[in-house]
């Protein structure tokens, strides 16, 4: 297959429209799966108790706002050395979904907060780095509103999104560089997961489910974003 035939508004937006719906099924079954697992089958946590369970919509979403945050960087970088029209479009279409997550993320984290730590909100440098994060994606969507040019608004929030990536690291070392309430992460790469299987399989598929929907919105948001320009 060509991807280079891709890159071109013309021939994508066909290819979205027939990945968009089946993308939107993925995600509706993976979610309804990941919920079931985690809210009817997975046990109860022996020291935070049924409070634990919001974690299974709160570390998936925290988990995408990152991972969005580089992939609508990535787009953003290409389009400025390439200077191709659908990557900016596309890191567009990613920005409002990646912000999306990262409310539901500082919003869940807030709710799970004040059982646990007695409060909603303390200047934790995790807490703190994610509402960062969340002005990094209002702010290039502020940014490129601002400027009627479609191509100078993509360059400018490209240098912005560009910029911003070196927020991510700190997102996610937060926990290891400085002493935080905020716990440390309970899935690793290299040491594995510290939580039964039951509450892994849960996480894991409401994670696959939130990143499912990712996609098929920012399908659906970039062809609008296509039809847009056109106009």
């Amino acid at each position: 297959m060509n991807w280079f035939w891709y890159a071109s508004p013309q021939t994508f937006d066909p290819l979205a429209g027939r990945m968009a719906p089946w993308f939107a099924l993925a995600a509706a079954l993976l979610a309804a799966a990941g919920l079931y697992v985690g809210f009817f089958v997975a046990p109860t946590d022996a020291q935070q108790g049924e409070v634990y369970r919001i974690i299974f919509i709160h570390v998936p979403a925290a988990w995408l706002s990152m991972f969005i945050y580089l992939v609508m960087a990535f787009w953003a970088a290409l389009g400025l050395a390439f200077n191709t029209r659908l990557s900016g479009m596309m890191a567009s279409a990613l920005a409002p979904t990646g912000a999306l997550f990262t409310f539901i993320a500082l919003w869940t984290g807030s709710l799970w907060g004040r059982p646990t730590w007695g409060t909603y909100w303390v200047w934790d440098a995790r807490l703190t780095s994610e509402l960062v994060l969340l002005f990094l994606y209002l702010g290039f969507i502020a940014l490129q509103a601002a400027i009627d040019d479609p191509r100078r608004a993509d360059r400018a929030g490209a240098l912005l999104a560009i910029v911003g990536a070196v927020n991510i690291p700190i997102i996610h070392y937060s926990v290891v560089w400085w002493n935080t309430l905020h716990q440390g992460a309970s899935v690793s790469v290299t040491r594995g997961a510290s939580m039964q299987s039951q509450m892994l399989i849960a996480m894991l598929l409401m994670a696959l489910g939130f990143w499912m929907y990712s996609i098929a919105v920012t399908l659906v948001r970039v062809r609008c974003i296509m039809r847009e320009r056109e106009a």
